[in-house]
């Protein structure tokens, strides 16, 4: 992995007698928040259209999710064609689907290739639309010097993505248990629980892939399986992505894809597994819920390696007990359980765009533009593939504003 670029250096001057300031201002026509992918993507963008801009992460490093919290076996669930990132295409000798290490060497590559220099450990404080100059006012503290920065920008750019921060839901009992409790984001391999019995609880892809880690290398494991779900394989998924772009209907498209996997997988349900009524392509459309895309993970289901249980009651002690009056015990419980935005605990005047989660209020492919000069970027639950689209919608939206106003 390729370390992360500094900005060139400055002339240093030593001026012992004044002490360090701790508050500053800067004035800037485009201000990104957040270094993820999809505040890359726009920086790039505007690079293209020659648009200046500023980008800050409350992180030490670009891409932090994909580097510091994510587990080591990740690969990216869809072809590298969905998942590239605008202006710049994958190496040829890519593999179809991106192991994790590889993907995070695209990211230095593109922050590389488009000179880009995210002002990193910068955390957002606030933000407030200011109505005399009709520009964000956002108040940024970096965490190295202990500065207090005030930005003012024209246009203001979300991009802190959907996954901010990791869900573990309220369960009584939780606090008291003695065991190990993480959350996925946490979670990197079987190698820390061997010789235990762990509880995955959450049934999305982190979910399936993690207890597929942990029992195809001898760990009891069982999962918490709460709602339908649809499983799918990565080559059914790619030929559903690519029939969509056909412009398929989605009901004829998911019952193709239903169709084959029924056919692969067989009859789930006494496993515990139960699809939705809504087929897998228009369920994502709708709720941005993605089918399963499977590892192992169903087999080792069939073979009786990972127990498939229902809807935690309550826990007492180390012994987990299920809705369906099952108890087990368990040494660590790892939450699958999802993330949320957490955009709107420093942003405000952004109800034109977000709504009381931190999402966007408006459906795709309109939902990346709020009023005066807010965007959003990578809140769609598309994946990478949206984090493109909004990209350079954003930048382009703001390329017609910059050409028909004044100086700023």
């Amino acid at each position: 992995m390729s370390k992360q670029k500094s900005p060139p250096e400055q002339p240093c001057f030593n001026f012992t007698s004044s002490p360090v300031p701790k508050f500053s201002m800067e004035k800037v026509l485009v201000l990104i928040v957040g270094a993820g992918p999809s505040g890359l993507a726009v920086a790039a963008c505007l690079s293209e259209l020659s648009i200046p801009y500023c980008i800050i992460e409350r992180e030490d490093c670009s891409a932090s999710l994909w580097r510091k919290r994510t587990y080591d076996r990740l690969k990216l669930h869809l072809a590298k064609e969905f998942c590239e990132l605008p202006h710049m295409s994958y190496p040829s000798d890519t593999p179809t689907y991106i192991p994790k290490e590889q993907f995070v060497r695209y990211v230095d590559a593109y922050v590389d290739h488009f000179n880009i220099f995210p002002k990193y450990s910068t955390s957002v404080e606030s933000c407030k639309y200011n109505e005399v100059s009709n520009c964000w006012g956002v108040m940024a503290h970096d965490k190295v010097t202990g500065l207090e920065i005030e930005y003012t920008a024209r246009f203001l750019v979300v991009a802190t993505g959907e996954n901010s921060e990791g869900i573990i839901p309220e369960i009584p009992g939780l606090h008291d248990f003695p065991g190990e409790v993480i959350h996925s984001s946490s979670y990197k391999s079987w190698n820390n629980y061997a010789g235990k019995g762990v509880l995955v609880v959450g049934c999305g892809n982190s979910g399936m892939e993690i207890a597929y880690d942990l029992a195809s290398h001898g760990v009891e494991t069982s999962v918490v399986i709460r709602s339908p779900l649809h499983v799918m394989t990565k080559g059914l998924i790619n030929l559903g992505m690519k029939l969509f772009n056909w412009r398929l209907p989605l009901k004829f498209l998911d019952f193709i894809l239903v169709t084959f996997a029924n056919i692969r997988f067989g009859d789930l349900s006494k496993y515990g597994i139960v699809r939705p009524n809504m087929g897998p392509f228009l369920l994502k459309a709708k709720t941005g819920r993605s089918a399963v895309i499977d590892v192992g993970t169903i087999e080792l289901i069939k073979k009786g390696f990972i127990k498939v249980l229902g809807p935690i009651s309550r826990i007492r002690g180390n012994s987990v007990e299920f809705e369906d009056g099952k108890e087990c015990s368990y040494d660590s419980i790892v939450f699958a359980t999802g993330y949320k935005s957490t955009a709107n605990r420093w942003l405000k005047n952004g109800e034109s765009m977000l709504n009381n989660n931190g999402m966007p209020k408006r459906e795709f492919p309109n939902h990346w533009k709020g009023g005066n000069g807010l965007y959003c970027v990578g809140l769609a639950m598309k994946g990478l593939a949206g984090i493109s689209h909004d990209a350079k919608c954003v930048a382009a939206d703001i390329k017609s504003i910059v050409d028909s106003m004044g100086p700023f």
